[in-house]
Parts: C-alpha cells; structure tokens; sequence
C-alpha cells in the first residue's frame, strides 16, 4: 500500500510550540506507524519527534506535508491533520 501524503495548513496562531507541537508529536507516536512532517520544500522528520517537529519552526499558516506509511494511514492522517488545523491557542 502506498504512503499517504496531505498537506495542512497550521492552525494554531502561535504556530507549532511546545504545547501543540507536544500533542502532536504524542498523538503521531500513538499512531504506530511512520509518520513524517516537513515544511514547505525541507527535508521531512520524524512526526513522533517533539523535538524534531518544533526544530522545524513551524508558524502559524504555514503549509506542511504529512506524510504516513502503513495500515489505517488515511484515517490517521485525518486525525493528525485536524490536529494541525486546530487553533489550540484559542483556549
């Protein structure tokens, strides 16, 4: 089966900092299976890496591709992808 790719728009106005980018990076080890984000033409890391995906410096509206390889790849990427269009410094 081939690897799921999507890209998202970041959500979150303060961008992917330590708490959004924590529950990400949980949510993508959660998973299970590899899952790899990179911003706009970068070199992808590891999604399950907290450190990894906020080395990226992702800000607010910023496109990034996620991209999944293995069983339920599409319905984990939906999950992730809402994740990353949440704005959770709205709260």
């Amino acid at each position: 089966m081939p690897a799921i790719t999507r890209t998202v728009r970041i959500g979150s106005s303060h961008g992917l900092h330590a708490r959004p980018a924590k529950l990400f990076a949980q949510a993508a080890k959660n998973a299970g299976i590899p899952i790899t984000i990179a911003k706009d033409a970068g070199a992808p890391v590891n999604a399950a890496s907290i450190l990894g995906v906020i080395s990226l410096g992702i800000e607010h509206g910023d496109y990034i591709t996620l991209t999944a390889d293995g069983d339920a790849a599409e319905a984990v990427i939906d999950t992730l992808a809402e994740l990353l269009a949440t704005d959770h410094d709205a709260e």
